[in-house]
């Protein structure tokens, strides 16, 4: 008997992305084949622009849901109906035909992983750091170098800490580390700059890199977030 097809389930949680949200959801469309895409599913954490309309009018399928990302995303899988689960930031794009690389890896036993990631920027300073995220270790990681999973592997694991307000996808990731392999796939996103470009690269950087130290000597999710408020937040 021919096992059936896995397909993906995109989740991509937003709060007011009205003015990016339309480009990425065209580009997955047009950069995947429609076969292996199970939905893609908008979760939105209470947006007070249009980003929810926008979204259906380019085929995603919007759920409202309590902000904050782990919520959110959490929820999203929640309503996912895919083999595979694929998160992905608004601001983000994945390379073309990613659908097929993400399928390939399950495929060949990989439960989890993540692409490389550049930015949209020919800053020397962001090339640099992004050069690190070819690199198989959990410092490595953050979300915006998009995430699969299974969804399997999702519910076993139970999927990303809701205690976290920020810094959720990198506890989560963590976990993953420790349970299963985690796959760095040999291709790219291209994510945005524009934060770095407003607060400043170097500080920027220099204050999730405090995050990355406070997490690993024991800081927990409050003692992070309010880190985050009164040095990166804006």
């Amino acid at each position: 008997m021919k096992k059936n097809k896995l397909r993906i389930s995109i989740v991509i949680p937003v709060l007011n992305e009205a003015e990016c949200i339309a480009k990425v959801l065209q580009y997955l469309t047009a950069n995947s084949s429609p076969e292996n895409i199970e939905e893609i599913l908008v979760i939105d954490g209470g947006s007070s622009d249009n980003t929810p309309s926008i979204a259906e009018k380019n085929g995603a399928k919007t759920v409202l849901s309590p902000k904050g990302r782990a919520r959110q995303m959490n929820l999203g899988a929640k309503h996912a109906k895919g083999d595979i689960l694929y998160f992905l930031h608004a601001d983000t794009l994945p390379p073309k035909h990613f659908d097929l690389s993400i399928i390939k890896a399950v495929e060949e036993g990989f439960k989890t992983g993540c692409f490389q990631m550049k930015f949209d920027s020919n800053s020397a300073f962001l090339r640099f750091f992004a050069w690190f995220t070819r690199l198989n270790h959990q410092l490595c990681r953050g979300g915006d170098q998009s995430l699969f999973i299974t969804k399997e592997l999702f519910e076993d694991t139970g999927g990303f800490n809701e205690a976290y307000v920020v810094y959720e996808d990198n506890e989560f990731i963590g976990r993953l580390y420790k349970s299963t392999f985690f796959k760095v796939l040999p291709r790219h996103v291209k994510t945005s700059a524009r934060r770095y470009e407003e607060q400043g690269m170097i500080k920027l950087q220099y204050h999730f890199g405090i995050m990355h130290l406070k997490n690993y000597l024991g800081a927990g999710p409050e003692q992070l977030y309010d880190y985050y408020k009164r040095k990166i937040s804006v």
